[in-house]
């Protein structure tokens, strides 16, 4: 077994105590085999790594979310990424945002005297979520003790632990009227954005929430403010929007139904332990000739 060459561009010293835990050496990127590439709003910096230094055959991607570099993906690299590393405190956040929304804690929080009784439970809701990966999984394992019946709306039907019912995207409008929380935790790409727009708000029962711990770009934000304001949804709780960042002044900071939090489902303190383990386990893989873990499927972009 050789032991694996790896460059971390730009350096941070975490992750090269991470390679180095898997077994790997960090090296100049002109000696490397391996790129642990750890910005992730630089894609024209990794292309230009990519271009000169043509003895690179791995790139590991910070993020789940690969955005960014789909211009920059190719096939004579293998790629991977962040997905499913920050699963758990995506979930976590997620069900803080459903709970928070649905107890009506943001109405509450937002007063100055004592008020009447408003809130539904999440014990026993009907819950749909948007995605079948691993943040659907982490909080589908959370949702257990709530009694809820769950749908999952995902790309490739499978049977998942602790889900009621597994649907393709097509049968999405079908579900919709008799969920009481809608929770996006799917990937972006040119199907998904906008996947939660005027029509789909319309069919929501007028209590229903909506947790967005995905991409904001998945919901039309025009359309999610009429039906706000027409009350024909109870609120919705988001930690990603579209823009983002939210303008100051922009109309949902107002809004007593809506919860924003921003972009902090996982926070860097969370993340970096999460990726580093994940960079380990990586070499180790890599060293080993094994399968990694959190391949970017290119032709998908995600």
């Amino acid at each position: 077994m050789t032991t694996p060459r790896l460059a971390v561009l730009p350096r941070g010293a975490f992750l090269e105590d991470a390679v180095r835990e898997g077994g790997g050496e960090v090296v100049d990127v002109a000696d490397a085999e391996g790129v642990v590439w750890s910005d992730p709003k630089d894609a024209g910096g990794l292309r230009r790594i990519l271009d000169e230094h043509p003895g690179i055959r791995w790139v590991q991607l910070p993020w789940a979310g690969i955005e960014p570099f789909v211009d920059v993906l190719d096939d004579d690299h293998v790629w991977t990424c962040g997905k499913g590393v920050y699963a758990e405190p995506v979930a976590e956040h997620a069900l803080a945002l459903a709970l928070a929304g649905m107890r009506a804690i943001g109405h509450y929080a937002r007063q100055r005297t004592w008020t009447g009784p408003v809130g539904r439970n999440l014990l026993g809701a009907t819950v749909t979520i948007l995605g079948g990966g691993e943040i659907t999984t982490s909080l589908v394992r959370l949702l257990g003790p709530f009694g809820c019946t769950v749908r999952v709306v995902r790309r490739h039907v499978a049977a998942m632990d602790g889900v009621d019912e597994v649907v393709p995207s097509d049968d999405l409008h079908r579900l919709l009227p008799d969920t009481d929380l809608l929770v996006l935790a799917l990937a972006l790409t040119d199907e998904t954005a906008g996947i939660i727009g005027a029509d789909e708000l319309a069919l929501l029962p007028d209590h229903a929430w909506i947790v967005n711990v995905a991409r904001g770009q998945h919901v039309d934000t025009d359309a999610l403010v009429a039906a706000l304001e027409d009350g024909a949804i109870g609120g919705a709780a988001l930690d990603v929007t579209d823009p983002e960042p939210l303008p100051d002044d922009h109309p949902l900071w107002e809004r007593e139904d809506v919860i924003i939090s921003p972009h902090t489902a996982n926070t860097p303190e969370m993340g970096r332990p999460l990726l580093a383990r994940r960079v380990t386990d990586n070499v180790r893989r890599w060293a080993a000739g094994e399968e990694l873990l959190g391949p970017v499927h290119t032709d998908l972009g995600y």
